[in-house]
Formats: C-alpha cells, sequence, structure tokens
C-alpha cells in the first residue's frame, strides 16, 4: 500500500485533525508543517500531492505508540529507513496495544477469513522460514475493518 493512502485511512479511523497528526508527529522527534501533511493527505491526482517517504511514515507509527502506549525508557525510536507493510502492521498492534484475537475479530468485521497461524506469520521475524509477507489486500483489510470497528465504537 502507499504510505499516504495509510496516512488518510488511520486519520480518517481516529478522527484526527491536523493539529493532532502535526502532535503524533513531534512526539517522535520530527516536527512537520500543516501544510506539509495536508499535501501528503491530498489524492495522488492533485496537482500539490506529495509522496510520503517510508522513514516519515515510521515516524507517524512511532508517534502513535508513543501517543497511547508511552515513551519507552526514554528514548525516541529510530524510524525505519524503508518500510514493508508487515512493519506497518506490526506497529499498528503495538500502538493500539492489540492481541491476535483482537485483529482476527477486526478481520471478522470485514469478512476476510484470516487464520491464526496465517496471522502469526505475518508477525514472524523475516529470516523465520515460517515468515509471510504482509500483501495489500491483508493490510486494507484490517485497515477497513479498524475503521469501522472505531466508527462502531464511536456510535455506542
Amino acid at each position: 500500500m502507499k504510505n499516504n493512502d495509510i496516512l488518510r485511512r488511520l486519520r480518517y479511523t481516529f478522527d484526527m485533525g491536523d493539529d493532532e497528526m502535526m502532535r503524533t508527529f513531534a512526539l517522535a522527534g520530527k516536527d512537520v508543517s500543516r501544510s506539509l501533511v495536508s499535501d501528503w493527505l491530498k489524492k495522488d491526482d492533485h496537482e500539490e500531492h506529495v509522496e510520503m517517504l517510508d522513514k516519515d511514515l515510521a515516524v507517524f507509527l512511532n508517534g502513535m505508540i508513543i501517543a497511547r502506549r508511552g515513551m519507552k525508557d526514554g528514548e525516541i525510536p529510530k524510524p525505519e529507513k524503508s518500510l514493508n507493510n508487515n512493519q506497518v502492521f506490526r506497529k499498528l498492534k503495538i500502538a493500539l496495544s492489540m492481541r491476535d484475537e483482537d485483529i482476527l475479530e477486526i478481520f471478522k468485521l470485514v469478512k476476510f477469513d484470516v487464520g491464526r497461524h496465517e496471522l502469526s506469520a505475518i508477525f514472524r521475524n523475516p529470516k523465520q522460514s515460517q515468515y509471510r509477507k504482509c500483501k495489500d489486500q491483508f493490510l486494507r483489510n484490517f485497515l477497513l475493518g479498524l475503521q469501522q470497528k472505531n466508527k462502531r465504537d464511536i456510535v455506542k
């Protein structure tokens, strides 16, 4: 998935305004302007759209972890220079304090059939033989389910 799309989906899911997004980046050690956030959020075909780098998305996800879980050992985590879907998924799992059962419930909301073994393979070390790449469809369905769960919980 494109980093900009992930950022847009997270913004909508958690109803984050520009100020909250800027604070989330700042928690992980990066000051971003409102206009840059706005340019990242613009649709791909917009003339002012700016591609979000992996490192910038890593900073944002690290900021989400800090905002929701607190600072670990008083150190701001270093952002990865390149991210894949597995790393994005892992960071979201950490930020949202989710267990495998929680994630499986989210997939059920969007009628995306995932087994416990398939899920654990995505969170394994890439050097292990059982490791499985997280494909775009997998991450997209997780984000969609997360969005549905979050919006449903707000209504309650």
